[in-house]
């Protein structure tokens, strides 16, 4: 039976990200979700893009590709086009994924490209220095809005859910039990497939908004939740200012390379339409 360890490069740890950093807790979800389902190494792709989640594919024994900052979705759509056998996985953070990749995620959901996108939102672009982000909480202070954000942040799974993504879920690195199994049931849904996790930046984002160590920054983070279930119960102004974690849309449309594949299969018999 298939182990975590399976996917994993030990020779690369430990890892470069900060103490409390929840990074390495969806690394090892990750490598979980690939042994859960026992994929062959060779059947898995993994496209990273630029910032501190985007070293995941550092420690994975799988096809990685890292690319430029923002074209992750962009490269990923290649591959997963170009070889539909494959599972193609995408792992981003929120700056790179949503903010300077924002318009490849709106058109990655619309197109319903068969991919699996894992989103590490921490409100801020950790490796360049703390900057503000596309998701930063309006009043939140960063390293570029020292004296309190002014843009409102916009919500990861909201925005799939309207463009057209047919799997979108969320969790948060308190819960990596959650997070493995979303990323499983992500993987087996033909199309696109966003879970975001709401991650903690006790170097940047936690420190300058004072919310204390790692421990109580994750603590934070996890009471600011409410399970999809629950959350069915509650009013809107209950829901203020709390975050829905689950699977938040599943539903079935035809992905992009079917679509595509149909066409050429009817062109290839004569017929026009």
């Amino acid at each position: 039976m298939a182990n975590y360890k399976n996917y994993m490069l030990f020779d690369k740890l430990p890892h470069t990200w900060c103490a409390g950093c929840g990074h390495g807790i969806i690394l090892q979800a990750i490598a979980d979700a690939l042994a859960m389902q026992e994929l062959d190494k060779h059947d898995i792709a993994l496209v990273s893009g630029i910032g501190c989640f985007g070293r995941v594919d550092d420690y994975l024994d799988i096809n990685c590709m890292h690319v430029t900052h923002g074209r992750a979705l962009a490269a990923a759509t290649g591959v997963a086009l170009a070889n539909p056998d494959l599972h193609v996985l995408v792992t981003m953070g929120d700056g790179d994924g949503t903010t300077i990749g924002g318009n490849h995620l709106i058109h990655c959901a619309r197109r319903n490209i068969n991919l699996t996108v894992i989103i590490a939102n921490n409100y801020n672009y950790g490796q360049t220095g703390g900057q503000y982000s596309g998701t930063t909480p309006e009043g939140s202070i960063t390293s570029t809005s020292i004296y309190g954000h002014v843009e409102p942040g916009f919500d990861i799974c909201k925005l799939a859910e309207a463009a057209g993504a047919p799997f979108v879920a969320r969790s948060t690195p308190y819960n990596p039990v959650q997070i493995r199994n979303l990323i499983k049931q992500g993987m087996q849904t033909k199309g696109f497939a966003l879970i975001e996790i709401l991650d903690t930046c006790p170097t940047h984002y936690g420190r300058l908004n004072k919310f204390g160590d790692a421990g109580h920054m994750l603590e934070k983070v996890h009471h600011m939740t409410v399970p999809v279930e629950k959350a069915a119960k509650m009013t809107e102004e209950e829901l203020e200012g709390k975050f829905v974690t689950g699977v938040l849309v599943n539903r079935q449309r035809e992905d992009y390379y079917t679509r595509y594949q149909q066409i050429i299969d009817r062109l290839a018999t004569g017929q026009r339409s």
